[in-house]
């Protein structure tokens, strides 16, 4: 992959100098999940940074005898920063939800790179601030309506990580439980939202290609309450 392309594919990375990238991409490990598998456990946290190069991976949380899905991350996301800034361990592991490529760079050399490039670093503490202000807007919406919760992951999965066609944009199928968890509904709830929303004609589901196509962006960011 050439520095550019990287660049492009990690938002991370848009304001690294191409020496950081070119010496990060030197230093990066490949690696290849099927769906559902474990990509990152509990007692692994702390010791890399992983990049989703493709694909759709999980963030959950074990409760009780059953797990919660606390965030669904895709192409360009990264996960397993707050456990090397803060080193302390974690009670939640990471799950592939489709075949999924990952490149990873150690916890010592990632903090190494964050030193050695400024313009990194703020863009790092950029991205930190994003999150949270998107847990906020998640905070603000735990007493709307069933439907407007989950509207609003869709739009921001559809926002963050979805490919535009000529069909709508494309996110992946994600199962009911995971978008019911993230959006602080019931399983049984997102069921029934889905439905109406297909029988509208603004979402498409392609079971073959376990793709999900938000069809009406424009009418699906209105119901969120949002501004394009």
């Amino acid at each position: 992959m050439q520095t550019a392309a990287f660049s492009e594919l990690f938002p991370l990375f848009n304001a690294a100098s191409p020496e950081t990238i070119e010496w990060l991409m030197s230093n990066t490990v490949e690696h290849e999940y099927p769906t559902d598998r474990a990509v990152l456990m509990e007692d692994a946290w702390g010791n890399a940074v992983y990049f989703v190069e493709s694909g759709w991976v999980k963030v959950r949380r074990h409760v009780g005898e059953g797990f919660v899905t606390l965030a669904i991350l895709g192409r360009g996301d990264f996960f397993g920063e707050m456990a090397i800034l803060d080193e302390s361990p974690r009670s939640t592991d990471v799950i592939a939800l489709s075949p999924v490529k990952l490149l990873s760079i150690s916890a010592q050399r990632f903090i190494q790179t964050l030193f050695r490039d400024s313009q990194l670093h703020h863009r790092m503490l950029q991205l930190m601030v994003r999150r949270l202000r998107q847990m906020n807007v998640r905070f603000q919406l735990r007493h709307q309506p069933p439907a407007i919760k989950l509207v609003n992951t869709l739009v921001s999965l559809g926002e963050n990580y979805g490919i535009p066609t000529e069909y709508g944009i494309e996110i992946l199928n994600i199962p009911f439980k995971d978008l019911a968890d993230v959006s602080d509904i019931s399983a049984e709830e997102a069921a029934k939202i889905m439905e109406k929303l297909h029988a509208k004609g603004w979402i498409r589901v392609v079971p073959s290609r376990n793709a999900m196509f938000l069809t009406n962006m424009r009418q699906l960011v209105h119901l969120s309450g949002r501004t394009q």
